[in-house]
């Protein structure tokens, strides 16, 4: 295997690049790294080849240059992103012990095509890897043309052999390098005959096979006159656009293809070196460790135990020490129905135990129950949200958890992928633990047939992991200002949305119904509405279709194309919705089917068939922003913009006699920006009651508050909202359909009034680019290395969040304080109401008609002053006996 180092590196790079690239969390680029790695370790296991070789290209001028000055001289350098990783690269590649070869003078295809020669002369059979078709001139009988795309990190392939490229192209592989030189390649600025095209060259080739053939023809050639006098006229280009597109196979290496056999990885080089790049899944990929390296595996002494009353002489100890790390073992089944099967537990650094919990009987659980349930004890754990559902079903009382070390994790690190405690203890403390995975065969297996002592062995180590990891962390959050955040917001959080997932949210199946079938008629409506506007049948879900419809038929403008045709996404549509009728109908049609396949038919697959509830799963460490997230289903993105979208809320009702009520924070983020940038004429608005869109309008468009109107309103409240988000010109133009000179004109007018706001918004990303990271109020961190990229696109997507993330991530500690207030709040007050539901900025409470009063009141309560801020923080409370009558 050959592959094109530095056509795969970009191919990379740019594939997964996206509006933020992957980088270490001390901001270090990685993605060509990544995407590169991939790609390799893909194809070794496809091909298992027994040779391989990687060549890459040097800065250096090739012979082509000394042929032809302009050759690729129009190619920019690398982006600063991209050049910084080919060093780590090579370096990542030498401690894989592949060969590596470049050489001054030439490119990485000229080494290829010499060893794909010296390959095929051993009788070898060859596989080419790279991005750049060039190589197409190399396939043979024993070589094969791969080429990568990565998309959306993941990678697509096509492949070639020479008949394949017969097949496809019409041409012989060495008949490229004659179409090159007709056609040239902009690419490699290989000039070609200026005039003539890709399928004029194609023609011409398949009917004369080689430029020599067609000057040695060039009279009776059978082409229009013009052709005939370009080949003339550039026969000297022509000659020398073969020469530089001709992949030099005889160059002066030092090795040949038998010289590069694989061979085993340098592991003690290797690992560190993925570690510090934080390829953890690569490191999983390759199945590397370092089982003999000092001090890197984690060093505990166990006890198994499996008999009843083995544990009391530890819960003694345990009593004695004052703390005391914990992992459960389940066996997964479903959400809130994991079953326990044991528990380890870890007091010192080094001191651990696992308990198998066979034995049910009462005697057994006694001293367990004891030291869970001992409030004086300090209790750490990772990810303890499942833990209190599970612990009570076993009639073990988990009433606080003193230190969860997945919460911590996320909030020293909020753009991790995931957190696992062995991918923790490698990056923060250079441990290596067995990864929860090895429990995989258990999780099939019955208890009977599973190895005890191998669970026990995982078990500790994760708890002893845990333990050494609270203290680590602890001191970490400390250092970086976020205990409050922590102790007072995130840990006890994790008890509450423990509670709402246990508790669920009723669901009236029967109206459910109902709606599905409404749904049905209206979809079935809206498709015959659109055949009778295209004037003929066809398949509205299909892409090709609709586009023929559309851009050939109904002539309406094209706005973009994919490779397969017309692109019809909602862009595209909403950019068409004056030209023709059939658009409102189609986005209608789009959005009910959405509506009715996501939301209604996803709804019935999770009602609990025995509470008659949904029990979404509510989680905590997804989103950099610090907002709650859920799923099973995603009640945070119940579509509210259409009244068919809205009307999903009355599927949700209260159970028995009670009522739901919701409290709504008003204009919270606003509030916050106010607060944040210290505005004068902002706070002044909000203390005083205003309409601060009204406002906003009146100060924008320069007319008296009492003149504003709606449409002014409206556009002021899309300004207000999109100044939040760190809106441009552009995208202000297009959300309200006006020339990007009036966009411009409004963000300066509505800067200009607010112009603290102005000065926040600039020093924010000053301060970010200084720092590496933006906080919230109560000190939440979102690291941004995109602010010192060179890349245009994605330093702007970084200023963006840098001026959104303390405003959105502090309202969204807001309401996360809030949430913790008011569940301690029905409890402390003895009432059985209780909170089930947050969607953004409003939490649902399903009430007891007799504690209405008093619930409304404590949510105005917890909810107002959840925080101090220099505006007042407002909530809009209503009921109803579903969600559509409490909004």
């Amino acid at each position: 295997m050959l592959v094109d180092g530095n056509s795969i590196f970009n191919r990379a790079f740019y594939g997964l690049m996206g509006p933020r690239m992957l980088s270490t969390s001390e901001g270090f680029y990685t993605n060509a790294i990544y995407g590169f790695i991939n790609i390799l370790i893909r194809f070794m296991n496809e091909e298992k080849p027994t040779h391989l070789a990687v060549a890459f290209d040097m800065k250096k001028p090739t012979f082509r240059h000394e042929q032809y000055k302009d050759y690729k001289a129009h190619r920019k350098g690398m982006p600063q992103e991209l050049a910084m990783q080919m060093p780590v690269l090579k370096e990542l590649l030498d401690a894989m012990n592949i060969r590596r070869i470049e050489l001054e003078g030439y490119e990485a295809d000229d080494i290829i095509g010499t060893l794909a020669r010296s390959a095929e002369k051993h009788g070898m059979n060859t596989i080419i890897v790279t991005g750049d078709k060039d190589s197409f001139q190399l396939a043979s009988d024993r070589t094969r043309i791969k080429l990568p795309t990565t998309k959306k990190g993941r990678t697509e392939t096509e492949e070639y052999n020479r008949d394949e490229i017969i097949n496809k192209f019409g041409v012989t592989p060495e008949q490229f390098i004659e179409v090159k030189a007709l056609m040239g390649d902009s690419s490699d600025n290989i000039p070609g005959v200026p005039g003539i095209g890709e399928k004029t060259a194609f023609d011409m080739i398949k009917k004369y096979s080689s430029i020599q053939n067609i000057y040695g023809n060039i009279e009776t050639l059978n082409v229009s006159p013009r052709i005939k006098n370009l080949l003339v006229e550039n026969s000297n280009l022509a000659y020398m656009s073969r020469e530089l597109a001709t992949i030099d196979v005889n160059v002066p290496l030092n090795i040949e293809a038998c010289d590069c056999r694989v061979k085993e990885y340098d592991i003690p080089v290797l690992l560190p070196l993925l570690r510090k790049l934080e390829f953890n899944s690569i490191i999983n990929k390759l199945g590397i460790s370092i089982p003999d390296e000092p001090g890197s595996s984690i060093s505990i002494e166990h006890k198994c135990l499996v008999q009843s009353g083995e544990f009391e002489e530890i819960a003694k100890i345990i009593q004695e020490v004052g703390e005391f790390a914990y992992y459960p073992v389940v066996k997964h089944q479903a959400h809130l129905h994991d079953t326990l099967i044991g528990i380890s537990f870890c007091w010192e650094e080094d001191k651990t135990a696992y308990i198998h919990l066979k034995d049910r009987r009462d005697e057994v659980f006694e001293p367990i129950r004891e030291i869970f349930g001992n409030p004086g004890l300090k209790k750490y754990t990772f990810n303890s949200k499942p833990h209190y559902t599970m612990l009570d079903a076993q009639g073990i009382e988990l009433e606080t958890v003193d230190f969860d070390v997945m919460i911590a994790a996320y909030l020293i690190d909020p753009a991790k992928e995931n957190y696992t405690l062995a991918d923790l203890s490698r990056e923060f403390m250079d441990l290596s633990i067995a990864d929860t995975g090895e429990l995989a065969d258990f999780e099939k297996n019955s208890y009977e047939e599973c190895d005890i002592n191998q669970i026990s062995r995982i078990a500790c180590e994760q708890c002893a992991a845990i333990f050494r990891l609270t203290r680590a962390f602890n001191s970490k959050l400390h250092e970086d200002g976020q205990d409050k955040l922590y102790y007072e917001v995130e840990l006890p959080l994790t008890r509450v949305l423990a509670d709402m997932e246990n508790i669920g949210i009723q669901v009236d199946s029967e109206a459910l119904g109902q709606f599905s079938a409404e749904l049905e008629s209206k979809i079935g409506s809206l498709a015959e509405e659109v055949i009778e506007l295209a004037g003929e049948e066809f398949n509205i879900n299909s892409t090709k279709q609709l586009g023929v419809i559309l851009f050939d038929k109904l002539k309406l403008p094209v706005i973009r194309r994919t490779k397969t045709g017309y692109s019809t996404d909602a862009e595209v549509l909403e950019n068409l919705s004056d030209k023709h009728p059939i658009i409102s109908k189609i986005l209608e049609y789009r959005q009910l089917v959405k509506l009715k396949s996501t939301y209604i038919d996803g709804m019935k697959s999770v009602i609990n068939p025995h509470t008659g509830r949904i029990h979404s799963n509510f989680n905590q460490t997804v989103t950099v922003t610090g907002r709650i997230s859920s799923t099973e289903p995603n009640l945070q993105n119940i579509p509210i913009k259409l009244e068919m979208g809205r009307r999903i809320r009355k599927v949700f009702v209260a159970s028995g006699e009670c009522v739901l009520v919701d409290a709504d924070y008003s204009q919270i983020e606003l509030r916050v920006l106010a607060h944040i940038s210290g505005d004068a004429n902002m706070i002044e608005a909000f203390e005083n009651g205003q309409d601060i869109h009204r406002t906003t309008a009146a100060q924008v468009f320069r007319v008296k508050e009492e003149d504003v109107t709606s449409l002014m309103r409206s556009r002021a409240k899309a300004i207000n909202f999109g100044i939040v988000y760190g809106i441009g010109d552009f995208s202000l133009a297009k959300d309200l359909k006006i020339t990007r000179k009036q966009a411009r004109d409004y963000i300066d007018s509505y800067l200009e009034k607010y112009s603290m706001v102005r000065n926040y918004m600039q020093e924010t990303v000053i301060k970010g680019k200084e720092q590496g990271y933006v906080s919230t109020l109560m000190g939440r961190r979102r690291y941004l290395p995109e602010l010192k990229s060179s890349n245009f696109n994605i330093r702007s997507f970084g200023e963006r969040v840098a001026m959104n993330t303390p405003i959105q991530g502090t309202a969204a500690d807001i309401i996360k304080a809030a949430m913790v207030k008011v569940h301690g709040g029905l409890k402390s007050r003895g009432l059985k109401s209780r909170l089930i539901l947050q969607v953004h900025d409003e939490l649902i409470v399903e009430t007891y008609k007799e504690e209405l009063e008093e619930v409304k009141e404590l949510l105005k309560e917890c909810m107002e002053n959840a925080v101090n801020l220099t505006v007042p923080l407002e909530v809009d409370v209503h009921w109803g006996r579903n969600w559509y009558e409490a909004k």
